[in-house]
């Protein structure tokens, strides 16, 4: 009979949770620089407005 390898699912579970945390970090990193760009741009609108 063959041997089960009972790493290869821990491998697996560990690496699927490495990269859902990646993806949530990417996400809120897109949502902060969305954020910071709309701020961006509206500073620069008032800005213009003043001269």
């Amino acid at each position: 009979m063959g041997k089960k390898n009972s790493s290869k699912p821990k491998k697996n579970v560990n690496e699927n949770e490495d990269l859902l945390a990646e993806v949530q970090r990417l996400r809120m990193e897109n949502e902060y620089l969305k954020k910071l760009n709309a701020l961006v741009l509206e500073r620069e609108k008032s800005e213009q407005k003043k001269k």
